[in-house]
């Protein structure tokens, strides 16, 4: 009777690594997020709120509309990178053995690449390709 080979993946050890490193990104976005909140809660009150906060000036009024243009930014950014963080974990949780290898070719991605970004789709050859295609 034949046996199955499993697909050769990642170790155990590994793979509970990048997961403690997806988590740990995940609580830090999370964490900001919340602080985006917050300030973008609280400069919209200072702005439609209370009377003796009301700027009159022009340049004030336009100031106050940056900042909350930037939380909104800041917040929009953090936003999609946790969607990134949270699909990596989903892979991770579903298909172990696919996780860490390149979605394009199915090559490894490296170690190093992980570790600096756990949710990582490609391999930095693939990526590079992608990167050099948007710029035409």
């Amino acid at each position: 009777m034949p046996t199955k080979s499993k697909p050769k993946g990642m170790s155990k050890r590994q793979l509970a690594h990048f997961e403690k490193r997806l988590l740990e990104e995940r609580a830090r976005v999370m964490k900001e997020l919340g602080h985006y909140d917050e300030s973008f809660n609280s400069s919209l009150q200072a702005s439609d709120g209370d009377l003796s906060s009301y700027s009159f000036h022009m340049a004030d009024q336009g100031t106050d509309a940056m900042e909350r243009e930037k939380a909104f930014l800041f917040a929009s950014q953090e936003g999609r990178y946790l969607w990134h963080v949270n699909e990596a974990l989903r892979r991770l949780y579903g298909t172990p053995e696919k996780y860490g290898k390149c979605e394009q070719c199915g090559e490894d991605i490296g170690f190093d690449r992980l570790d600096a970004l756990p949710h990582a789709r490609l391999c930095i050859k693939c990526k590079a390709k992608e990167e050099d295609g948007k710029r035409r």
